[in-house]
């Protein structure tokens, strides 16, 4: 072949090459960064060139949302699923139960259980390199980054002595090991997970850095952000060096509104002007979240005001790499926006929240849905409701509930309906509750109302001492999630199956028992019990039709229940459907159906029994 033809063919193939090579994705996500914390979303007291400058390549959002808290923030962005299916709804290990509060919270999960499968494990197991670096608060040891696809795992630190090299948060230690994943990953496919601890408290900065947002709101959180922008300024840096900005998709995200209220000496860290309220509520400021998106020639510049959650972004990823979502891990409630990034407008859906929580910022157990400009905030503790056009009140100032009672009616249906879908648990009254204590922390003094009016945030510190005061000593240490150990989880593969057709489907969105179209078919699982005591049983069930009744089981005891319509047989939801006691030693667990309805009995995944707390 001659040189000339070896260099038309070179020419020909390196841009198809270029084409067809799966891109990279650095997906970097700072922690309880206000959603007008960057200049670029109108902040005039931060700089914020990096970011200023990534915003101006790519997409940036101005209805991006995530959870009120992080934990479930970073369940749903890794997961796909809303933090309601997973029970995993409030940051780890939770807020207490106390008098003051109305309710009982749930007990959730207490890390992101192994069975879930995350957008790491799926890319790593399509060829891509993964790393986890930074914050994870998804669990302890033997449910870390490493256990759920990650192949390098650098933690960092979260809080450090700021110095004129480094911050108070770990910036640049992390930004180090950044630059060094992506050097050793080059050649191949990669996906950088850098989970910032910035600018979550505590933080600090030293005087003469202070000195130089003197104007600021917290001048020490200004610097702060400054830090974080120029971390992220390194990895873009980095990644432009090497020529791999083309093709690597480049995202910024927060994971929960910027904390608005004092929680710590120096505190409060920001102000979310004009949304209301800010991390742990379930208003604009909590939700509501930065969110910036580039890659060169596929995703358009500009502002998107289209509402989105960041749930969202795991389906998105999946199908930029080239992975059919529907394939490789089952129906999501999170919906790709790979159209929307083409110029296609996605049709239009409701976004649903569910936080059946206390929390250290004065937040209370809640629902909420956004539907259009209309959205609806329902308070667990009195079922009351508020309704709020973001249109034309985006402070949510406005109560409309009122006035618009059909609107308030049809909304506040739409969420308890969702929520059944999902699984949602449920809060119960407290038998304990102090009325007066309740009143004086959330009622007297509305944490989801502070005012800035040119106030600093040393000024409100000093304004709101006395009911920071109150709400740290309103708490008491009870347990509102599952430990690590003592659980009990009885998966679909591990079943004895008994019957005709009912079998174990392998593919990785089933991994379930199905087929279950005879009711006298049944399953069973043996296993072990190594600590006596009570056990509250739950199911992990999706069904297309529901109404079937099943009876589950063990050491002698009988648990019943009809199981539920979740829309899909593939989308699974977990029911606690009643409590055993169990003695130590073997055991064995039957699930029989007692009768059928509709095309099949159910489809189930696992059944798991939980210690219930003596």
């Amino acid at each position: 072949m001659s040189p000339l033809i070896l260099i038309i063919l070179l020419a020909i193939v390196a841009p198809l090459r270029a084409q067809t090579a799966k891109p990279n994705i650095v997906l970097i996500l700072a922690d309880d960064l206000g959603v007008n914390d960057l200049s670029c979303y109108g902040r005039k007291d931060h700089a914020t060139p990096n970011l200023d400058k990534l915003a101006a390549q790519g997409m940036r959002f101005s209805c991006a949302y995530a959870q009120p808290v992080c934990s479930p923030s970073r369940a749903a962005l890794l997961t796909g699923k809303s933090p309601a299916r997973l029970h995993l709804t409030t940051f780890l290990p939770g807020r207490g139960d106390a008098p003051a509060q109305r309710l009982l919270q749930p007990v959730i999960e207490g890390q992101l259980p192994l069975e879930e499968i995350t957008i790491a494990e799926l890319l790593r197991d399509a060829g891509y390199a993964t790393g986890c670096i930074g914050k994870w608060h998804l669990g302890g040891a033997g449910f870390g980054p490493k256990e759920q696809g990650f192949d390098t795992v650098v933690a960092g630190q979260a809080v450090t002595k700021p110095t004129a090299e480094e911050g108070s948060k770990g910036e640049v230690g992390l930004t180090v090991a950044a630059e060094q994943f992506i050097d050793a990953n080059k050649e191949r496919p990669f996906f950088l997970y850098l989970a910032h601890h910035s600018p979550h408290i505590p933080f600090a900065a030293r005087p003469e850095d202070a000195a130089q947002h003197e104007s600021a709101f917290s001048p020490a959180y200004a610097d702060v952000i400054a830090r974080l922008d120029a971390a992220v300024g390194r990895v873009m840096a980095r990644i432009d060096a090497l020529g791999l900005a083309e093709r690597t998709i480049f995202i910024f995200a927060s994971d929960n509104g910027g904390l608005h209220v004092l929680e710590f000496p120096g505190t409060p860290a920001t102000h979310n002007t004009p949304f209301r309220a800010g991390k742990g509520f379930l208003y604009e400021g909590g939700l509501r979240v930065p969110l910036i998106v580039r890659w060169p020639g596929k995703v358009a510049p500009g502002v998107n005001d289209t509402p989105m959650v960041l749930t969202d972004l795991m389906p998105t990823m999946l199908e930029w790499t080239g992975l059919d979502p529907a394939k490789v891990v089952g129906p999501l409630d999170g919906v790709s926006l790979m159209r929307m990034f083409m110029g296609i407008a996605p049709p239009p859906r409701a976004l649903f929240w569910h936080f059946p929580h206390y929390t250290n910022q004065g937040g209370r157990p809640g629902g909420a849905v956004r539907e259009g400009d209309w959205k609806l905030v329902e308070n667990y503790e009195d079922e009351s409701v508020e309704l709020f056009d973001l249109a034309k009140d985006p402070g949510e100032t406005t109560n409309l509930a009122a006035q618009e009672t059909a609107r308030a009616d049809g909304l506040r249906k739409k969420l308890r309906e969702w929520r059944q879908r999902v699984g949602g648990q449920a809060c119960a009254p407290n038998p304990a509750f102090d009325a007066a204590a309740h009143d004086a922390i959330y009622v007297t003094r509305d944490p989801s109302k502070v005012v800035v009016g040119g106030k600093t945030a040393a000024q409100l510190e000093a304004e709101w001492k006395p009911w920071r005061a109150g709400i740290n000593a309103a708490v008491h240490q009870r347990p509102v999630v599952t430990p690590a150990t003592g659980t009990i989880r009885l998966h679909a593969a591990a079943a004895q199956v008994h019957g005709e057709k009912l079998r174990f489907e392998p593919e990785p969105m089933k991994r379930t028992l199905g087929f279950w179209v005879n009711p006298a078919d049944w399953a069973s699982w043996d296993f072990a019990v190594g600590k006596p005591g009570k056990y509250e049983v739950e199911v992990l069930q999706g069904c297309g039709g529901g109404g079937s009744e099943v009876a589950v089981e063990v050491a002698g005891q009988k648990l019943t229940f009809i199981v539920e319509n979740t829309g899909h047989f593939q989308y699974f939801i977990q029911r606690a459907i009643g409590v055993v006691e169990l003695p130590t030693g073997p055991q064995t667990l039957a699930v029989r159906p007692q009768s059928k309805k509709g095309g099949a009995v159910m489809d189930l995944r696992q059944v798991t029994l939980r210690p219930v707390e003596k």
